[in-house]
């Protein structure tokens, strides 16, 4: 018989016999949700959260919006977004945290799709009278209404993978007239960063966005966690040398750490910021 757990139980162990069987059905099925983890084991929805939470901290599982995804599932290159932002949750607050210092009142940021640079949007709050051009979908719930002058998409086909834009970095006027867009910071969150290859990520179009918003920028910021050093992805974003910052949760390796310095790229760590 099949016993419900109260939502305000806490048990501080998830039962070992559980925890297998649990861990074991979300590596075969790939995906699941809350609700049919807590029908399939007879728990509540409650029970099944931590359960899963406990799960993500010992490494067993990703966990995800609603549910979670087994380590094979995650470990794929191009990630849905509910599971990226599952991952390097930590790293990429820090990442946001510093990127928002960046940001100066008054100034116009371009923004890509992501979910580092989704959580740069949520660290803007303190900020005033920003102009934001971006093609993350998920930017303008992010951002509260006080930061804002005004917001701009960049047009074309949406990846639901990414919930993101692809498409040219424009907008045009009445007659079609395509404006000249500038920018006083790029703010671009990439996949991977190596010395060979400088900066990349997995959609050629998302590359050939990401690296107009730099060009377009006075400055660029690019984001990325510490996970994502000495990859390389299938598209080129850029070379080192095209970015003044590097933002990123720790220090890279000594031959990227190196590079970035004969490139001209600061980069901004916790460690870096305190230490100022």
């Amino acid at each position: 018989m099949n016993v419900k757990v109260d939502a305000d139980e806490r048990p501080r162990h998830l039962p070992a016999g559980r925890k297998a069987r649990l861990a074991a059905y979300v590596a075969e099925a790939g995906q699941v949700t809350v609700g049919a983890l807590a029908e399939r084991f007879g728990v509540s929805i409650d029970t099944i959260r931590r359960d899963l939470d406990q799960l993500s901290t010992e490494g067993v599982l990703v966990r995800t919006y609603g549910g979670a995804v087994s380590l094979s599932m995650a470990s794929r290159v191009d990630r849905a977004v509910n599971v990226r932002l599952g991952l390097q949750e930590a790293e990429k607050e820090k990442i946001a945290a510093l990127a928002a210092l960046l940001v100066q009142d008054g100034s116009t940021i371009m923004i890509n799709g992501g979910t580092t640079t989704l959580a740069l949007a949520r660290h803007l709050h303190n900020h005033r009278d920003l102009t934001v051009a971006t093609n993350n979908l998920l930017v303008p719930q992010a951002l509260s209404p006080s930061v804002i002058r005004d917001l701009y998409f960049f047009g074309g086909a949406v990846r639901p993978i990414t919930l993101a834009t692809v498409g040219p970095v424009s907008l045009r006027v009445a007659g079609g007239i395509e404006l000249d867009l500038r920018c006083d910071l790029a703010l671009i969150g990439v996949g991977a960063v190596s010395v060979d290859a400088g900066y990349s990520t997995s959609n050629p179009g998302e590359a050939a966005m990401m690296r107009e918003m730099m060009a377009r920028a006075a400055r660029v910021a690019i984001l990325a966690d510490s996970s994502k050093f000495g990859r390389r992805l299938f598209a080129q974003v850029s070379e080192l040398g095209s970015a003044d910052y590097l933002i990123t949760d720790s220090s890279p390796r000594p031959d990227l750490l190196e590079a970035l310095s004969e490139n001209g790229v600061e980069l901004m760590t916790p460690e870096t910021a305190s230490s100022r």
